[in-house]
């Protein structure tokens, strides 16, 4: 039975441990790596930011369902959400190869233009919260950027669970612990909630934003060749 911290190579030999095959990973090309990510969240947020603030069309307010009332404002929730810009850096980050790491970029690029294309056409925000948001200053910050605008679908859980999903499949590929697999179950599970939780989406951005991923996802096919048959995502 293959261990989750030594795998076996295929010339029958011992691979090196899961946590040495993912610093080899970080190492190789980190600067390209690091490069690229910054000059694609500076062209998404160019794009994102502009149409939050100068809509095309009217924009409507997404309305609240049972789930939004029962999940109140919850300030902790704030290191959760930021969290994200560390969250969707990491595929690329562990890439073993360009072309996976373009692989990746293609695809996540797609779903964002996917997502902005939705909110040329259709700009959409969430009602109002009775927070007073002075007295957060953190939160007095995020509002004064991203003011609960081009909410659905929520590209904030449609990123995370890509990643997510692709993170799973590098894990399974490197033999990763079973806690490490868990923990980005978790820190994806987490991020999804502060999305609720900071009151910038609601439920129904989230849902929108969840099919959104699984379609980018089921698109991807090297990705979905890493994935187990039992958890591909189908066409």
């Amino acid at each position: 039975m293959e261990s989750s911290a030594m795998r076996v190579g295929t010339s029958g030999s011992p691979a090196a441990p899961w946590h040495r095959v993912l610093l080899r990973r970080l190492g190789y090309l980190w600067w390209f790596k690091a490069v690229g990510t910054t000059l694609f969240m500076t062209a998404f947020f160019a794009a994102y930011l502009h149409l939050l603030h100068f809509p095309l069309y009217p924009v409507t307010v997404m309305p609240l369902t049972a789930v939004d009332r029962a999940i109140g404002f919850q300030p902790w929730a704030l290191a959760a959400y930021a969290s994200l810009w560390i969250y969707v850096a990491l595929p690329p980050a562990i890439a073993p190869t360009l072309g996976r790491l373009f692989g990746y970029g293609w695809h996540i690029g797609g779903l964002c233009l996917a997502g902005i294309a939705v909110f040329v056409f259709w700009p959409t925000a969430v009602p109002p919260a009775d927070v007073d948001w002075g007295l957060y200053p953190g939160y007095a910050l995020l509002k004064g950027i991203d003011a609960g605008g081009n909410a659905c679908p929520s590209l904030h859980v449609a990123t995370a669970l890509y990643s997510a999903i692709w993170l799973a499949a590098d894990f399974r590929e490197v033999g990763a612990a079973r806690w490490m697999r868990g923990l980005n179950g978790l820190w994806c599970a987490v991020i999804v909630f502060s999305t609720l939780a900071t009151k910038q989406h609601v439920m129904l951005d989230v849902l929108a934003g969840t099919a959104l991923a699984l379609l980018a996802a089921a698109l991807s096919p090297g990705l979905r060749r890493r994935l187990p048959a039992k958890v591909a995502v189908p066409v």
